[in-house]
């Protein structure tokens, strides 16, 4: 069966939005899980968290989970590349949402100390990729960390926080247990994620159903993130958008890699079973709408990469209002105002 490895097709769009503003094998594991039903008094309760527990350890059991890996190491990867981008090493760091550690393993120990990897699903904390990092794997759920204020140089997170009830939440913890000049580089999945398969379910139950439910779990929009981090207290913040494009050969193959991901639906309102019919409809749709011309069916993937600081007095910051020297007005006579041996040619 033809599998997506070596069927990306990298889909670049420009950044959406930026805003200027020690040995391997040797594990220490501890525990963090929230109590069931504690939650905060403002949370939209979208998700069933037990579920999505359930479903990353079915993943992590499997006897091949690396077929699955590939969406996960690729994103992972690109994590890394944004620690690289930062010119300091950081003795003390957390991967929130971890799965196998797909971040730690394209990460080096000149760069990072010791790696906490937090994550609800303990099978997956059990079957972790190689790193040469000092690692201590935490059984912890995004929602409620088991850390204390100003503890990690770094905090990265890797396609887990679309699964948060409490996003803005989850996002002031993590800012909490940072240090100060501390950095929080994540990644998750995007409104226009998997839009190939939405469309096609949803026309397929319409017309076989009469009406359609959601099969497809709702993402947070790009706009939107910028200003999450803002009020959650991080500064100098960096969004930017990117799709990844995999060809599968049909839509009964893309949803069983789904599932194999640990990336099925668990919101509340998600309908139980598809008929028959409308599944086969629905597969029809996809081919007949989307179809590539070697026969396969492209599935999108819209992924948000977040940059963001906790403030310290050594951060650069933008100068008072009212101290420039040069108003707006006056930048067409630039060249009068700078010495002659530097104006522009």
């Amino acid at each position: 069966m033809l599998r997506p490895a070596g069927l990306w097709r990298l889909c670049r769009r420009p950044w959406a939005a930026r805003v200027p503003a020690e040995n391997l094998g040797r594990r220490e594991v501890t525990s963090g899980v929230s109590p069931r039903g504690s939650t905060s008094p403002r949370t939209l309760n979208i998700f069933d968290r037990d579920l999505k527990r359930k479903q990353k350890n079915w993943a992590a059991r499997q006897p091949e989970p690396t077929k699955f890996d590939y969406l996960k190491e690729e994103v992972g990867s690109r994590i890394a590349d944004r620690v690289y981008d930062i010119p300091r090493n950081f003795p003390l760091a957390l991967d929130l949402g971890c799965g196998r550690g797909y971040i730690a393993q394209y990460l080096n120990k000149e760069t990072i100390g010791k790696f906490f990897q937090a994550d609800i699903a303990e099978n997956a904390l059990k079957n972790p990729l190689e790193t040469e990092i000092p690692t201590v794997s935490v059984l912890a759920d995004e929602e409620f960390l088991p850390f204390k204020e100003n503890t990690f140089d770094l905090v990265v997170s890797s396609l887990s926080l679309h699964w948060v009830n409490d996003l803005p939440r989850a996002l002031e913890q993590i800012h909490y247990i940072l240090k100060p000049d501390g950095v929080f580089i994540g990644a998750m999945f995007g409104g226009d994620t998997l839009y190939e398969l939405r469309c096609s379910l949803q026309l397929a139950e319409t017309e076989r159903e009469g009406g359609f439910s959601p099969h497809i779990s709702p993402f947070t929009a790009v706009n939107d993130l910028g200003h999450l981090l803002g009020r959650a207290g991080f500064n100098t913040l960096t969004v930017d958008t990117d799709e990844i494009q995999v060809n599968y050969p049909g839509m009964f193959e893309l949803m069983e890699d789904l599932q194999g991901m640990g990336e099925s639906n668990c919101a509340w309102n998600r309908k139980a079973l598809l008929h028959r019919d409308t599944m086969l409809a629905a597969a029809a749709v996809y081919r007949e709408m989307y179809r590539n011309e070697d026969g396969s069916v492209p599935a999108t993937y819209q992924i948000y990469y977040m940059i963001g600081w906790k403030y310290h007095e050594s951060q650069a910051r933008p100068a008072e209002r009212g101290s420039a020297t040069v108003s707006f007005g006056e930048l067409g006579k630039i060249n009068n105002l700078m010495p002659p041996g530097k104006k522009s040619q």
